[in-house]
């Protein structure tokens, strides 16, 4: 089953059987995030969060792009506004970025990037944010901030370490050169690479097949594992413990366990 919103906004969001697509889609500006973008993104991202129905989230581009980071028109904009006002809607719309990211990072199920062409910037960690990540042949990805005058606002600090090592890191940040698909899989960047074609058709079933368990139980090992490298051990197998009598207590736990022992019978 396949349900859609309104055709033809800044972001695209559709829902085919249990997986959701939500697709920047500003074409004729390399899918650049506007600061309706990022509105209508915290707007989608709070819906697939709480919609039970909903089993996993690809994000990807419309047209030739997957997402050029953020709007140059809004920054040239900002540039010819009072300081004073430039400091505060910055500040403003660095929480709402921040917002949208989290929500992308966090949400209670699994997230695949689909790369379609350039991540860029915002673009780029956007995708980092993402649980996974596989690229169409004719992506690429840079950390191109520094060209900019500025530096990874968008998580890339954070999420491109974890992925690629410190060393690494800094290594792209610092010169915010491109990279092919080839290459990011090599060092870790992205998890997969698949024809330009076949992108969405790949990136769909890897969903199906990532968000066919238990929906409490990932939820509760996302949310450990989004942690892992900021605790200790203890705390990590105390936060276990409490997930595992939350997930003892759930109807899919339950099941699954009727359903094993039914086939255990059955076959005796």
């Amino acid at each position: 089953m396949t349900t859609s919103t309104e055709l033809s906004t800044p972001i695209d969001l559709t829902v085919t059987d249990g997986i959701a697509t939500l697709t920047l889609n500003r074409p004729e500006a390399r899918n650049a995030i506007s600061d309706e973008m990022r509105s209508l993104l915290i707007e989608h991202l709070e819906h697939v969060a709480a919609d039970s129905s909903i089993k996993a989230l690809i994000l990807t581009g419309a047209g030739k792009g997957f997402c050029a980071g953020g709007d140059i028109k809004g920054m040239q904009a900002r540039m010819s506004a009072p300081a004073g006002s430039v400091a505060f809607n910055g500040w403003k719309r660095q929480q709402r970025v921040h917002h949208a990211v989290s929500l992308l990072h966090n949400l209670p199920k699994p997230t695949i990037a689909a790369v379609n062409g350039a991540a860029t910037g915002l673009g780029c960690d956007m995708a980092l944010s993402c649980d996974f990540i596989i690229a169409s042949e004719q992506a690429s990805f840079a950390m191109s901030y520094i060209a900019r005058g500025l530096i990874p606002d968008g998580g890339g600090l954070y999420f491109l370490p974890r992925r690629v090592g410190l060393s690494k890191a800094k290594e792209l940040i610092f010169s915010g050169r491109a990279v092919s698909p080839l290459e990011a899989q090599q060092i870790g960047m992205i998890d997969r690479v698949a024809p330009h074609e076949n992108l969405l058709p790949a990136a769909q079933h890897w969903a199906q097949q990532i968000s066919a368990g238990s929906a409490t139980a990932l939820a509760l090992s996302k949310s450990i594992l989004n942690n892992t490298f900021e605790l200790t051990q203890s705390q990590i197998f105390s936060m276990g413990s409490q997930a595992q009598g939350i997930c003892y207590t759930s109807s899919e736990h339950q099941e699954s366990v009727a359903a094993f022992l039914a086939r255990k019978a059955e076959r005796s």
